[in-house]
This record gives C-alpha cells, structure tokens and sequence, in this order.
C-alpha cells in the first residue's frame, strides 16, 4: 500500500522549476507553490509583472494535491444557516462566489488545454439520518428560490440508483461540478505559470521577511531577494514566519483512501453517475471515482494531524467506514491511504486580503480545489488595485481564543461532533 497521495503519485513530474540563483528583485513574491499560489502566479505573468513562486517542497505537494478532488459548488457550511446567520444577500454572494470558482477552473483548464480528464458530474450530498433529509429538503427550496434553480432534491428511492448503498434517505443534487485529476491539474498550472513567464523555485522555503523602502526583503534557504509586493498562499502550513495567521487558522487532518482498479461492471452497480459524493454527518465522509476505476474515500477518519502512524489508523477506520457503506467492498484491497492538513477557519469561510501590508488568501476549509484557483486570480487583480473583486473582503478575521498554532483542542472538538452525529 501506498503512503503517498494517488495525485501526486500518478501525476506526470513538473519539470520547468528554476534550478539557478533566485532573481535579485521582482514584482511579486508568491510565498507557496499549490493552486492559489501558481493560479495567482500565472495571472500576474499574463498582466506583465515579474513573479517567483517560493515552495517549500513540491509544488502542490501539500493541500492541493493531498485533497478529495472534489470541485464543486457549495459553501462550507449549510447554506440554510449561513442565509439565517449573515442575510440572504451576503449568503447569496458567497454562493455565488464558489459557484464561479468552478466556471474559473473550467475556463483555466479549456485555456492552457491541460490534460487532467476534467467531466462534468455534479455533487450529491448524501442524507445519513431521515432529519438530515428534511434538513436538505429546506436548504434545497431555500437555494432554489435564492440563488440557484439547478440543484434538485432526491428520494431515498432515486438517491439508491445512484449510490448502491443502503445508508441514505435521499440525496441534494448540485449539478455546477466537475471532477479531475487533481495531480494532473496541477502540474498543467504549474507549466501553464512558466509559460506565461513566471518563475517557480521548488525546495525553497521562506523563512521571514522584512518592510523597506522598495517593498519586501525575503529570506530563503537559497538566499534573499527583493519584492514589491508578497502573497502568502500558504494554507495551513507549519513552518516560517505565520504567527499571525496560525492563530487565526485550525489544521485539521483530512484522510484519504483508495481501492485497487475496481471491475467495470461493480461500478456501474455502485456509482452509475460517477458524481462527487459527501455524507451529511458533521464527521462524515467524501467520495468519488478516479480515472482509472478506483473509488477514492475520505473524511477527517481521526480529530488529529496528518503523519505516518496517523495516516495508517486513519485509513483502517476510512476502511471500515467504506465496507460499511458498501459491502461489496469487504475483499476490496485498498492500494494507497494518505493524509494533509485543511485550513479550516472558526466560521469555515475563505480569508483574503492584506494584513501588515502583505496579501494572503487561504482558509478554504475543505473546499479549496476550486477556491484556491479562483482566489489565485481574484488575488492578482486585487494586488492590481481591483479590491473589490475580492468576496471575502468584508469578513474581520480574529483570533482563536487560546489558539496559538498547534492544535491542542482537536480531540475535544472530535468527541463533541461526534455526540452532535449521534443525537442528531
């Protein structure tokens, strides 16, 4: 079995990475190398500015290519919820705000013509409990009549035909999304930002920064340069000078598994409409079809971080979760089972903007293949003058209480989510 992600180790090796000295001065230094960093890059690249990409690694070696590769409308949280708890016009933009980062990622794929088997499937989310149906059933007629006529509400009848399973009451159907191969996708970002002149740098973590006259000095493992502007697209990330945003974000471990290459005919059983699929529970699990015919199954498994012993107990209760599911997966052999960190905020809703003069865009919370690619090129007309174009730019942004960057309370968040499934 495999430890690594099934992106990364089926995606084709990037290789147009800078191998020099690092510039000695640019317009923009782009602090991360996943997808809102490369998105960011690239339109920048194609407006005239000089950007280098700083990644600690590989690019889309952490979130964005560790993910569910799910790429679909839908706020984080109950769009029922959100309308009740911000109005009806702000819930409506944000909606509308990740109904448009889908369209982004399409427009962006069709453009620089990347290979990364982009269909057009939809999401259904999957009502574990009769309440969560009636639950869906509201949240259904609210977005039918506010912000979206094409989403559609399933019986549990027709909600079987599409998921062979017997744990659903029925199902909300979201039909403004697509799937890909998210490894795939992002190396043909990565290819796309150098062929429209940016510089991407692999292996080359930034360790802090400092305001002067002429903008920004950054320093690097591979020496300092000077910048006009910053963007940090960093995500959850545990290393350099991100205090400030480690108190503001929750790294949540996300888990992930995947079968060996499934039998034509046992998926045409299980999964005839090869959706995106996730489950109502507050822990639940997400799932879908890769390319090849394996069925990818995810969900936070575990309350704790990502890392070898916790990414293996993770994907032994993903397993079980699986069979559970579907048992005629009992005897499936599972190849690969992975971890990453997602960058959850207190209210699960994106961060964008400035802070101390430096951009940043991150906090995606789970639904950040097609965010970070919007926000990427929402960031490059912002950091154009353009702040309007920016959705989130409303949102305060304070302080976890008693949250100073490591995680310490996961376990009590689990165990309270869990008591929430269970009652309700």
């Amino acid at each position: 079995m495999h430890s690594e992600s099934y992106w990364l180790d089926t995606a084709p090796a990037f290789t147009c990475a800078q191998s020099g000295a690092l510039p000695d001065q640019v317009d923009v230094a782009i602090v991360g190398g996943g997808l809102t960093g490369l998105s960011a890059a690239r339109t920048l690249a194609m407006k005239g500015a000089k950007v280098v990409v700083l990644e600690g690694g590989r690019v889309i070696g952490e979130a964005s290519g560790r993910n569910g590769g799910h790429c679909s409308t839908g706020v984080a949280q109950d769009y029922a919820a959100l309308s009740a708890s911000l109005g009806a016009d702000r819930a409506r933009a944000y909606y509308q705000a990740y109904e448009s980062a889908v369209q982004t990622v399409v427009a962006l794929v069709e453009q620089e013509q990347i290979a990364c088997d982009l269909k057009r499937n939809g999401k259904l989310k999957l009502a574990a409990k009769p309440l969560h149906y009636e639950k869906l059933a509201r949240t259904c007629e609210l977005i039918r009549r506010e912000v979206d006529a094409d989403v559609e509400l399933l019986s549990a009848e027709e909600t079987r035909a599409e998921v062979d399973s017997a744990e659903f009451h029925g199902g909300l159907l979201q039909r403004n999304g697509v799937q890909m191969h998210i490894g795939r996708f992002g190396v043909g970002l990565a290819e796309a930002a150098v062929q429209r002149g940016a510089l991407i740098y692999q292996h080359t973590p930034v360790s802090d920064w400092q305001a002067n006259a002429g903008g920004y000095r950054l320093n690097t493992s591979k020496g300092s340069l000077q910048a006009k502007q910053i963007l940090l697209a960093t995500g959850a990330c545990q290393h350099g000078d991100m205090g400030w945003y480690r108190r503001r974000i929750v790294p949540v471990g996300s888990f992930v598994i995947a079968t060996e290459v499934l039998p034509q005919a046992l998926i045409e059983r299980l999964l005839p409409a090869r959706r995106s699929y996730v489950t109502s529970r507050i822990i639940g699990n997400y799932f879908r079809l890769t390319p090849d015919n394996r069925l990818l199954f995810g969900g936070r498994a575990r309350f704790a971080m990502s890392g070898a012993n916790s990414d293996a107990k993770s994907g032994q209760v993903l397993q079980a979760a699986m069979v559970q599911m579907f048992p005629q997966l009992a005897h499936v052999k599972i190849d690969y089972c992975w971890g990453g960190l997602v960058d959850m905020t207190s209210d699960r809703l994106p961060r964008a903007g400035q802070h101390g003069g430096v951009y940043h865009s991150m906090g995606y919370s789970g639904h950040g293949v097609q965010m970070s690619v919007h926000m990427g090129q929402v960031m490059a007309e912002v950091m154009d003058g353009k702040v309007e174009a920016n959705p989130w730019r409303e949102l305060n942004w304070p302080a976890i209480p008693g949250h100073f960057g490591k995680p310490w309370f996961l376990p009590v968040v689990g165990a309270y989510y869990r008591l929430q499934d269970y009652l309700h």
